[in-house]
């Protein structure tokens, strides 16, 4: 008798253990279908409209139905139940969780939601951080904002860390991008002709367009006099330019058409530099020493 009910919780026990993996592989098959065909449906509505709050529903939608499936496979069978209402259902335990291990987690979909909630960008636009990081958004996911820099470089910004810092968008609703430019020249230059020559170099850029609205239209940004610098006059402008275009590219490109632009027109660019006067009138004289 001993032996068959051992034989019985053997086979139960065997049996119990077929049916979890047979449930885990079942919904792994169609965690992932479910997954692909979310992706598929994502990704036509970003083409569409790149937007960072359908991103980051995204990332919630992947994140609960992984959740839950992992909590439907624990659930399913006897040998882990027990596991599977201490994880999923003793409410003292997640508290402790979130309480202890899970701050910067917590922290980073919370400002997720608000970074979702405000918009202070969307995917494609070109950001540049106070700390001096700049790229493009590429995406946003629960704890992190991913910006493509220069060539194949990637940051990784947490949200919470981006949420907390003054950042920069450089196409903040606009359908063109902009960069401030500031040009020194010499104090004896005449303004005017800098002024133009610095706008015409603008202009003759093949990068650079008319993105300053005035009424309906739009036109290239002027050029001010903006300031009586230490060693220098200051020029300043603002040039707008196509999102398809490199924003380093573009500032190489305007920094040396007005280089070479200023100095065909015989515009000099200032450098700071000390001119060291010596008195030599009170400087010692060879022999002082030996006198008596």
């Amino acid at each position: 008798m001993h032996e068959l009910t051992e034989l019985l919780k053997n086979q139960t026990i065997l049996w119990n253990s077929t049916k979890l993996v047979i449930t885990a592989v079942v919904t792994t098959i169609i965690v992932i279908l479910l997954l692909r065909m979310e992706k598929k449906l994502a990704k036509k509505l970003l083409d569409k409209k790149r937007n960072i709050n359908l991103r980051f529903v995204e990332s919630i939608i992947r994140f609960v139905v992984i959740l839950l499936a992992v909590e439907f496979v624990v659930m399913s069978s006897p040998l882990t139940q027990t596991f599977g209402k201490v994880l999923f259902q003793g409410t003292t335990v997640l508290a402790a969780i979130a309480g202890f291990a899970a701050q910067p987690v917590i922290a980073d979909i919370i400002c997720g939601l608000m970074m979702s909630a405000t918009r202070p960008f969307d995917l494609g636009d070109r950001i540049e951080m106070e700390d001096g990081t700049a790229g493009i958004v590429k995406d946003i996911t629960l704890r992190h904002v991913v910006l493509q820099g220069i060539d194949t470089q990637k940051f990784i910004v947490p949200n919470s860390k981006l949420n907390g810092m003054k950042i920069t968008n450089l196409s903040y609703e606009t359908q063109t991008r902009s960069i401030p430019f500031r040009f020194h020249v010499a104090y004896d230059t005449d303004v005017d002709k800098a002024m133009a020559v610095i706008r015409r170099a603008v202009e003759d850029s093949p990068y650079t367009v008319a993105g300053k609205p005035v009424g309906e239209d739009y036109e290239y940004g002027p050029v001010y006099f903006i300031e009586y610098a230490a060693s220098s006059l200051v020029m300043a402008t603002t040039v707008y330019y196509e999102p398809k275009n490199p924003t380093e590219v573009v500032k190489s490109d305007i920094n040396c058409r007005v280089r070479r632009a200023l100095n065909k027109s015989g515009i000099e660019i200032p450098y700071e530099y000390v001119n060291v006067v010596m008195n030599t009138r009170d400087a010692a004289q060879p022999g002082d020493a030996d006198e008596p």
